[in-house]
């Protein structure tokens, strides 16, 4: 039994000769008889007869190893290189080792500016409609103190597999530390709000998208047939051109839902041509999008898209270009009313602040998916800095758009109630530069859409079924629900401000403050460090995600 116990390679007696090419930690695979190699992408079952013999030379080398003579360790030829590392389980499979620990790693900087580009999204573009429903003044307070609130949160998270004893917690996720403390119930609602978050974000895109592609096929068909708009649209500023698509006679009253997109569907000419009867922004579009992305949400594997996510982070400085080009040109335009509005101009602080809440929720989101983040850092100690330091760079982000677009709209002659929950709306289709956002941001959101969808897949897949790809009809039937959504919102409500805010607000309850906040407070609890100061401020965490989600419906 003692000698079955010994480990297979002992690092006690090995030379620098013998472990040069090799973390310390991957030189000790457990043994079993290797029946069933497989790697973590290809679950097909092989037996591996190379596998087999270089698991017996390190079988009986490790034997060797006890004796104190140097000579008999295992020369470099025969150690596993990290490619050829398998984890053996007592069921006889093994799993491919990708490789050492310290190849992943990346530096700190490298590690913020992923946070950033994953965390930057399509909130971006609501950013200056959700300041103008709380008000310049106290949207500017709200993007400020929101953000600290989510990055306490995601700090909880961050840490709280470390708070867990006497188990090893180092390839956990969220999810696990739920269902560690809150059982089945933990595991399940966690899954829940995840999917929700994603599920509205895929949702969000398929407006975007519709919007997008609207606007690109009017652009050339203009440009192709000499069309002119200018006499067209409803206000303009000099030479830059900024139209109020849904005109508001009342600027004291909240248009958000039902003049924008309950009162005025359809796109924003109709003269009754051919082409504008076949390429309608809510009623044909939608569809269209069937035929291009219901097919690659049907693709076994999303590694194809995954390499375009570079397109995300060129796409946002290409937005922060465009808003400070269009600031230089139209200047700013603000007048300071506090509580009153006037004709042109919204107060300093709106009873419909919540709706920007709920937006950042959504914005400032990262939570779900931050340990597996900020396990490749290279430096953890100074995770807490990075990822303060990312949260930092959303911060200044959204301030930069929300700020610049909402002051420098024309108001007069336009209201600032003119702002869209897209402010890619408020520039005609005419324009050369919103055409060039338009184009980057459609093709980069045909990327990630199937990547979105990969994840709904899997996560969903994998828990019910206990197969990531149970059969063809399981993922279509999958995929057509969630299409399906897409298009029904694209074609009935296509305010990607109200639902970002709902479902910001709804994942945000379970994902950003209740769990964080409870786990926090057993936690602390268990190690008899729980203070009612601390209890207090916790509980106060749960009580205003609550709020947040009650606050949307009444807005």
């Amino acid at each position: 039994m003692e000698e079955e116990s010994r480990p297979l390679l002992s690092t006690e007696h090995m030379g620098e000769s013998s472990t040069d090419s090799l973390d310390v930690k991957t030189k000790r695979p457990f043994h079993v008889e290797p029946r069933n190699i497989v790697d973590v992408n290809d679950p097909q079952e092989r037996i591996s007869a190379e596998a087999a013999i270089l698991n017996s030379r390190v079988h009986y080398y490790g034997r060797l190893t006890g004796s104190s003579d140097r000579l008999l360790s295992p020369p470099n030829h025969v150690i596993p290189t990290p490619e050829e590392i398998y984890v053996y389980s007592p069921l006889g499979t093994a799993f491919k080792v990708s490789g050492s620990d310290h190849a992943s790693k990346n530096p700190s900087i490298v590690t913020i500016f992923a946070i950033w580009n994953t965390m930057m999204g399509t909130s971006i573009l609501s950013m200056p409609w959700g300041m103008k429903q709380a008000g310049f003044t106290l949207g500017i307070i709200i993007i400020i103190l929101v953000g600290l609130l989510m990055l306490y949160c995601c700090y909880i998270v961050l840490k709280s597999p470390k708070t867990i004893p006497h188990l090893d917690t180092s390839d956990w996720e969220f999810p696990d530390v739920c269902k560690f403390y809150f059982g089945k119930f933990g595991q399940w609602s966690s899954l829940f709000f995840s999917m929700v978050s994603i599920i509205g974000a895929m949702v969000v895109y398929w407006v975007l998208m519709s919007n997008f592609l609207y606007n690109t096929g009017q652009f050339i068909f203009n440009y192709s047939h000499n069309v002119n708009i200018s006499d067209s649209v409803f206000g303009t500023n000099g030479s830059e051109k900024v139209i109020c698509p849904h005109p508001y006679p009342d600027p004291g009253k909240n248009y958000s839902v039902s003049m924008m997109y309950l009162g005025s569907r359809g796109n924003d000419s109709s003269d009754g041509s051919s082409f504008e009867h076949y390429w309608n922004k809510t009623g044909t579009i939608p569809l269209y999008l069937i035929l291009l992305l219901l097919p690659l949400l049907c693709f076994r594997s999303a590694s194809f898209f995954a390499r375009f996510t570079f397109l995300g982070t060129i796409s946002v400085v290409y937005l922060i270009v465009l808003v400070t080009v269009k600031t230089a040109h139209l200047g700013f335009h603000l007048e300071f009313h506090w509580i009153e509005s006037t004709q042109f101009f919204v107060p300093e602080f709106r009873k419909f602040f919540p709706q920007l809440t709920g937006v950042l929720t959504l914005a400032f989101f990262i939570h779900n998916c931050i340990i597996t983040l900020m396990k490749s850092n290279k430096n953890q100690e100074k995770n807490v800095r990075d990822l303060s330091v990312a949260y930092l760079l959303v911060g200044v982000t959204y301030l930069y758009v929300g700020v610049l677009i909402f002051g420098s709209f024309p108001a007069p002659p336009l209201f600032k109630e003119c702002i869209e929950p897209n402010f890619l709306d408020n520039f005609p289709s005419s324009d050369v530069m919103v055409f060039v956002a338009r184009f980057f941001l459609l093709f980069q959101m045909i990327t990630v859409y199937p990547l979105l969808g990969y994840l709904v897949r899997v996560q969903i897949m994998s828990q019910i079924f206990g197969n990531l790809y149970p059969s063809f009809c399981h993922v279509f039937v999958l995929n057509v629900l969630i299409v399906g959504a897409g298009v029904l919102m694209a074609m009935f409500y296509p305010n990607i401000g109200s639902i970002i805010r709902y479902s910001g607000a709804t994942c945000g309850l379970a994902l950003v403050f209740v769990f964080p906040a409870l786990v926090h407070m057993i936690s602390q609890k268990r190690q008899g460090r729980l203070r009612w100061p601390s209890a207090l401020f916790h509980s106060m965490l749960i009580l205003l995600g609550i709020a947040n989600l009650v606050a949307q419906f009444f807005m």
